[in-house]
């Protein structure tokens, strides 16, 4: 593991995950949005596109939890306020959470209504959980009002973003930047 006091930015390669994960869960909270509000046409190939996304984002971020643990992160500004760097820490825990965690409740609520996990590419996945219309109503409530919270904690996480940016100017911003 790389010594986090002397790391001043992550490496290119967490650079690239965190962007392209970003991306991909802007892209999901939209398209699920888009799937929630239409019975039309439009929905299968949203389904589609969704369920292929969300397991994308669940790999990408199983593969950025082991090279951030390999990596390393670059530390706090040492004059950040406790509760400012207790909130990074919990918000980093609550997105890493839903990253992983919304995928497998969608594969677990697909799941459970026996629907059949089909990707992009004709690729099937197997269902984690046995059919149950009590649990698929149960998951589908989860992952519909977890998304919510999502797009909170992502917006959150973005004000902070451009707070560290725009206002404290601490440097914070820049470790996530593209460039030198």
């Amino acid at each position: 593991m790389t010594d986090a006091s002397t790391k001043t930015r992550f490496t290119t390669v967490q650079r690239v995950l965190h962007w392209l994960m970003a991306i991909g869960i802007l892209a999901m909270l939209f398209i699920g949005v888009g799937m929630v509000s239409t019975i039309g046409r439009q929905y299968v190939p949203l389904l589609l596109t969704h369920k292929t996304l969300g397991i994308a984002i669940l790999v990408l971020a199983l593969v950025r939890l082991v090279v951030r643990f390999i990596s390393g992160t670059p530390p706090l500004p040492a004059d950040l306020p406790e509760p400012m760097k207790l909130a990074a820490h919990l918000s980093h825990l609550g997105l890493y959470a839903l990253m992983i965690g919304m995928p497998l409740i969608g594969w677990a609520m697909l799941s459970a209504a026996a629907y059949p996990i089909v990707l992009y590419g004709g690729i099937r996945l197997p269902p984690i959980l046995p059919q149950s219309d009590t649990l698929h109503a149960l998951l589908w409530s989860a992952h519909y009002y977890l998304a919510f919270a999502f797009f909170a904690l992502v917006l959150m996480h973005l004000a902070a973003a451009l707070f560290h940016g725009l206002v404290r100017r601490d440097g914070v911003l820049e470790t996530m930047l593209p460039g030198k």
